[in-house]
């Protein structure tokens, strides 16, 4: 006979959800269908049908020696990270079920959730650049997440190398080379590269699959060899996918190794929140994970709980807002007071349209209108929209629209703006939900008093 474990010394698991269902007779289930209840169990919340909000900063350990090894594990002195709930900084019950069911969308082993988009980006940049090191990134970039790299990351002693959103492989190779060259003079290294595609507001899109080509041919075997690591590469490409996804886009699957989202806009889907997150294997997130646990910037219980509501419909959303957006366009491209479109569905370039057909599913419904004249002329037909709301965002219910060179983008420096495409005579819309028909005429006679 053996002596029983001493409670004091055995840590007490808590009790674990049910054993997932994703798939039925072989048949994986879709993400539609695993966010009706995917990472939650109702019997360990007295049987409630939806996830309860739990407001509360910290959590009950069953004893000390749970206490410990969950400590052990958020510190990294053992791998694997908390074993359960620990504290509101670094986790809780809506937010790991919100990163569980957005890991689903993109397919992805892991991922974390913030407190908007831009926490999520500053984070991951902070967590994986040193002094020395360059950060590589395509342009357009959301005026935030270009400034951020420009004028506060460089105070850090991080330097950049970007390249046009429609770079061609030889020129991403001279781009990836040039930054390995900086990178060695400085005595850092390539930490990132960094995109965003569709670029905002352009819709430019990036040849994710030969940014990672040439980065494997930089970058592979040196930093492999010289930092002992088993890894092809230790220079993680992230991809801002805000504007297509979780729906239309997976970059994941065609190179990307961490992908970023504003919750805000789609996944939140009705404009009464703010929240980011970011997605990938777990290599890629624990990193981020760990200064996350000492900075902060969790998403919140409530927003994590309201997201988990926007990502039951955002399949029907998009797919309506989708569906606007071609209608509407069709309409604009043949307005005699419109110079072109930046739509996804109306491709002129060959090498625009070839990355189109290789990496998306969908056009969106965010796209930019350029109006014959300049900034009077966007401002006449902005300020005289009356189903559509002057504002800046996207992807909400509601059709939104601004004009990026006097607001989003008015930090970027005039010659930069030229450079990528951003004029003066661009407006950026958003198309919600409303009927069609409505948007259409609300903007015929907008244009009309142009």
């Amino acid at each position: 006979m053996t002596d029983a474990p001493d409670p004091i010394d055995t840590p007490t698991p808590r009790r674990k959800p049910k054993q997932e269902i994703t798939e039925i007779a072989g048949r994986p289930l879709k993400p539609s269908t695993l966010m009706m209840g995917h990472g939650y169990d109702p019997a360990l919340s007295e049987g409630s049908l939806k996830a309860p909000i739990f407001l509360t900063s910290t959590f009950a350990f069953e004893n000390a020696a749970a206490g410990k090894r969950h400590f052990e594990g958020i510190t990294g002195q053992r791998p694997g990270g908390a074993d359960g709930l620990v504290y509101s900084r670094f986790n809780g019950p809506n937010q790991e079920i919100l990163e569980d069911r957005l890991a689903i969308w993109d397919g992805a082993e892991d991922a974390l959730s913030f407190s908007s988009g831009m926490t999520a980006i500053c984070v991951m940049l902070l967590a994986y650049c040193s002094a020395g090191d360059v950060i590589v990134h395509s342009g357009p970039l959301y005026a935030a997440s270009e400034g951020f790299v420009a004028k506060v990351m460089s105070k850090f002693g991080v330097k950049y190398v970007d390249f046009p959103a429609g770079a061609t492989r030889e020129e991403l190779d001279a781009v990836l080379n040039k930054a390995k060259t900086m990178a060695a003079e400085n005595g850092g290294k390539v930490a990132m590269i960094y995109l965003e595609s569709p670029g905002n507001p352009t819709n430019a899109l990036v040849d994710v699959e030969a940014v990672k080509a040439a980065r494997d041919a930089a970058l592979g075997g040196a930093q492999a060899a010289e930092g002992g690591s088993t890894e092809r590469t230790s220079c993680p490409i992230a991809i801002d996918n805000t504007f297509l996804g979780p729906l239309w886009q997976r970059p994941l699957d065609h190179g990307a190794d961490i992908v970023a989202y504003s919750l805000t806009k789609y996944v939140g889907g009705h404009s009464d929140l703010v929240a980011g997150s970011i997605a990938g294997d777990k290599k890629w997130m624990d990193p981020v994970r760990a200064l996350r646990n000492t900075m902060g910037g969790i998403c919140d219980p409530n927003t994590a709980w309201m997201l988990l509501r926007s990502l039951e419909t955002v399949e029907l959303r998009m797919q309506r807002a989708g569906e606007n957006a071609e209608k509407v366009c069709a309409f604009l491209a043949g307005h005699e007071k419109v110079e072109r479109l930046g739509y996804l569905g109306m491709i002129s370039d060959e090498r625009q349209q070839d990355i189109y057909d290789r990496h998306c599913l969908g056009a969106g419904s965010t796209f930019s209108v350029f109006i014959k004249g300049g900034e009077e002329e966007c401002f006449r037909f902005l300020d005289n929209l009356t189903i559509a709301k002057l504002a800046v965002s996207l992807g909400g219910t509601e059709t939104l629209a601004s004009h990026p060179a006097s607001m989003t983008h008015l930090s970027v420096a005039h010659g930069r703006r030229q450079e990528l495409g951003i004029g003066d005579n661009l407006v950026r819309i958003s198309i919600g939900i409303e009927d069609a028909d409505d948007l259409i005429a609300d903007f015929d006679q907008a244009l009309a008093k142009v």
